[in-house]
């Protein structure tokens, strides 16, 4: 990321002092070239997965959609609308850019969608967005894409296996959380960012409270680890019909 085209290491620090939706704002116009944006291969290997397990969709909806690294993809999943929503206003004009034609797109909380997207999609999708989220907003979270979705509409979204302890990953990731909470009890507004606090276990019981029935597939593209368990699976939260 630190490059001529990425963020500077200053740019990145204002970002982290700054809310959310501001930091996201500021970051936008570099933030396809940083390691922060989806890689096309977990999205080549969510889209055909989608499409073997679930075929063609009508409407997708792309929950914090940030600079529109996925709406490609539920582009040629969907025949009809697709729709991208996002906090950051700054994330959605790079996303519009992206995308002039064939999407719509709404700034909104992913913690209050607006009423308008109620029962109107059949796949809703979302990418490197879960660490923005306490564990205590999950279940708004969750109930806001359960209301989105039509009856029978899916919710999918990747999930990689445990990180090991003995990892030096697992360890990156708790220091990262740790500063992080540091700077949030010091400074104000608070960044909301972690990556230990989504794990599938209680991720799975709050949709399943809020109304999914969940199952995961494979995402054979990353091969597997050494016990034979998958290193990503793809989630498939089912709304009842």
């Amino acid at each position: 990321m630190f490059t001529s085209q990425g963020p500077s290491l200053r740019e990145l620090a204002v970002q982290a002092l700054s809310s959310v939706e501001h930091g996201y704002d500021l970051l936008a116009p570099k933030f396809d070239r940083t390691p922060f944006r989806t890689p096309d291969r977990m999205l080549d290997a969510v889209e055909e997965t989608l499409a073997a397990w679930e075929g063609s969709f009508g409407s997708g909806l792309d929950v914090c959609c940030g600079t529109g690294a996925g709406l490609g993809m539920l582009r040629r999943l969907c025949r009809d609308r697709v729709t991208g929503v996002d906090l950051s206003a700054g994330m959605l004009a790079e996303a519009a850019r992206a995308h002039p034609g064939g999407v719509d797109f709404v700034r909104a909380d992913a913690l209050a969608l607006p009423d308008a997207l109620a029962d109107a999609y059949d796949l809703a999708v979302s990418f490197g967005a879960f660490g923005h989220f306490l564990p205590s907003e999950r279940p708004a979270l969750f109930g806001g894409v359960h209301r989105a979705l039509r009856p029978g509409g899916v919710f999918a979204f990747p999930v990689g296996a445990p990180i090991p302890l003995t990892s030096p990953v697992w360890w990156a990731a708790a220091g990262f959380d740790a500063a992080m909470r540091v700077r949030n009890a010091v400074w104000r507004p608070p960044f909301v960012m972690y990556y230990r606090t989504f794990p599938f276990g209680p991720v799975r019981a709050d949709l399943e409270a809020a109304g999914f029935r969940v199952e995961t597939v494979p995402l054979e593209h990353f091969g597997y680890r050494e016990d034979g368990t998958p290193r990503w699976r793809l989630l498939l939260a089912r709304k009842g019909a």
